[in-house]
């Protein structure tokens, strides 16, 4: 993929408009780039058959589909299947295929490596490498086999959401938009450990489901385990839902790792 070309996934029909007007192209190819990168989910140029061949040698020479395929794919003997992607930092990432009966979930990430340092999290022990872009994100999405079967999606793979909120807002706002991939919110859940202020743009600016990681109702004990718990405390976060309407199918859920003689009894 060239970094130095315009990269068209990830971006909203207004954004290529903006970009085709400035390459002197017309503002009605925004809505043909659209349907093939989102709807037909075609992975070149040429395959855009209804743009004129003067019009796709220039988006060849100076854009990008943005689109990669895995380097690996592990599958487990559940068929749950483990894809891994290359980065520009030099570090995969991966998204998890979890197929169960009707259901099809994709568990994506949404950094290179996390700064949050949680103590029960592999990825937290990496450090920080990078936060993906949008693109790096849908990727995950079009370019697994079983794309198109896909039934949910889940932000619970590498990284923090709210701590990558633009570009994480960005490809929720193209998942559920109608001119792209057109999925209802109430398929997206988004897991977080509590950043308020990403946190609170999520529920304000969209309807996905919600999923606070709390793993230890006790404030000392959740510091340890989850140091955002020092400057976001559980009971700010708790006092932050409480003013939001989960009342229409939103749903909200609490995550808990049990681990055995330490948060795992009634006391």
């Amino acid at each position: 993929m060239d970094t130095e070309k315009y990269i068209l996934l990830g971006k909203t029909q207004d954004e290529l408009k903006q970009w085709l007007k400035a390459q002197s192209l017309p503002a009605f190819m925004s809505s043909q780039l659209m349907d093939w990168i989102y709807v037909k989910r075609v992975r070149s140029f040429d395959e855009m058959t209804n743009i004129s061949l003067k019009h796709r040698a220039f988006l060849k020479e100076h854009a990008s589909l943005g689109l990669a395929d895995p380097v690996a794919c592990a599958v487990s003997k559940d068929g749950t299947k483990k894809y891994l992607f290359a980065t520009a930092s030099g570090i995969g990432i991966e998204a998890v295929y979890i197929p169960d009966r009707d259901r099809a979930t994709l568990c994506v990430s949404s950094q290179v490596g996390c700064k949050m340092h949680c103590a029960f999290c592999m990825t937290g022990r990496m450090g920080y490498k990078a936060s993906l872009a949008a693109h790096e994100i849908l990727n995950q999405v079009l370019s697994i086999e079983d794309s198109t079967s896909l039934t949910n999606l889940v932000f619970m793979g590498m990284g923090e959401p709210c701590d990558n909120i633009e570009a994480v807002l960005a490809a929720i706002r193209l998942l559920t938009d109608e001119k792209a991939f057109a999925w209802s919110p109430k398929r997206i859940t988004l897991s977080s450990i509590g950043l308020l202020p990403g946190l609170k743009r999520v529920l304000e600016e969209t309807s996905v489901h919600i999923a606070i990681s709390l793993h230890s109702p006790d404030a000392l004990q959740r510091k340890e385990w989850i140091p955002a718990q020092k400057a976001y405390p559980i009971s700010d976060i708790l006092q932050t839902l409480k003013a939001y309407d989960f009342s229409h199918q939103r749903r909200l859920s609490f995550e808990y790792i049990m681990f055995d003689g330490m948060n795992d009894s009634l006391a």
